[in-house]
């Protein structure tokens, strides 16, 4: 019996996300991608890990009003990703799209930091929504610009730039926050939404009250960066990033093809020859 083939082996770069990572210095231009990417999406993560408990123990916002937040953000974001960014994208680029994105997160992590009223966190994540349009551009600029061969190779290392912020964002968030002495613990559901202190708000001369929300300042810094490096990114370029496999490969398919054809006995004649087919 013969064994059942299972495909091509796996390499050892799909295995492990984060080997493609090793590459990003090889093209100036992924390089510029993937510092854009973690500047970023580093406070991006972290917002994930905290904001809602930012919401409940410090704007006094409760478990309906942030699901209702959740829901309504969600909404705005999938009509940003689909209507606005194809007219963005038509009507001024791919960078000045991804620019935008970024502006609109910085604005919005500016606005989440020194907001201190429900109604500026609403403000804010309708600006947010706006924000997800930056992830679906870069994305764009790289399935245009790579080879077809090349598509994996750069859509992993963006992965795995953004894998690598998922977990240096909470990290660096509650650093932030205990930094400032701001304590964001998990909520007893029964307790009432009453009883919830808000430190920040306690005292109006406290330096806290001024910016509640130290870490989204911080990510609206990062993100600024980010912004700087996307400026540099050519608006039409092609993405060369040859691994040392591919190469030997393909120098032997290459040589493999000038061979010349191998010298038959009198007589005999190829099984199949090309002209016949």
């Amino acid at each position: 019996m013969r064994p059942v083939s299972w495909g091509a082996p796996i390499s050892w770069e799909q295995a492990d996300p984060f080997a493609s990572l090793r590459k990003v210095g090889q093209d100036s231009t992924v390089l510029l991608i993937c510092i854009t990417v973690f500047l970023s999406y580093l406070p991006e993560a972290g917002q994930y890990s905290s904001f809602f408990l930012y919401l409940r123990q410090v704007i006094g916002f409760t478990s309906e009003t942030v699901a209702t937040f959740i829901g309504v953000v969600g909404i705005l974001s999938i009509l940003a990703q689909t209507v606005v960014l194809g007219v963005l994208m038509r009507s001024i680029g791919n960078k000045n799209t991804i620019l935008l994105g970024l502006g609109f997160q910085i604005l919005q992590l500016a606005w989440y930091g020194f907001g201190s009223q429900q109604w500026m966190m609403w403000a804010a994540g309708a600006v947010a929504a706006m924000s997800s349009i930056t992830f679906p551009a870069i994305s764009a600029v790289v399935s245009r610009n790579a080879d077809p061969d090349q598509q994996g190779v750069v859509q992993g290392m963006v992965t795995g730039i953004r894998g690598l912020c998922n977990g240096l964002g909470p990290a660096l968030y509650g650093f932030v926050f205990y930094l400032f002495h701001v304590e964001l613990n998990e909520m007893n559901e029964e307790e009432p939404s009453d009883k919830v202190l808000k430190p920040n708000m306690a005292n109006p001369s406290d330096e806290r009250s001024i910016i509640p929300g130290p870490p989204f300042l911080f990510g609206a810094c990062s993100v600024l960066l980010s912004l700087l490096v996307a400026l540099f990114i050519p608006e039409h370029t092609s993405l060369t990033l040859r691994s040392g496999a591919h190469k030997k490969h393909s120098n032997g398919a290459q040589s493999h093809a000038l061979l010349p054809p191998a010298h038959l006995p009198e007589g005999k004649e190829p099984l199949l020859d090309d002209s016949r087919v």
